[in-house]
């Protein structure tokens, strides 16, 4: 049990991060019509969310390897 569970704190710790900074990477999307350009201006603090959470999970899983 202490196995699985390591192993999938371990995989969600690997997909949170990497989503996070996915969302921290990509652009903003952007139109250009005409002479009308409008941009999304958006917070960054989801990706700084996902990224924590990912990090706490990848600790909570080494974690279970020490006992």
């Amino acid at each position: 049990m202490n196995n699985t569970l390591k192993i999938v704190l371990l995989i969600v710790g690997v997909v949170l991060v990497g989503y996070g900074l996915y969302t921290l990477i990509t652009p903003e999307v952007s139109i250009d019509a005409g002479p009308l350009q409008v941009q999304a201006q958006g917070d960054n603090t989801q990706s700084y969310a996902m990224i924590g959470l990912g990090i706490l999970a990848l600790i909570g899983g080494i974690a279970f390897n020490k006992r």
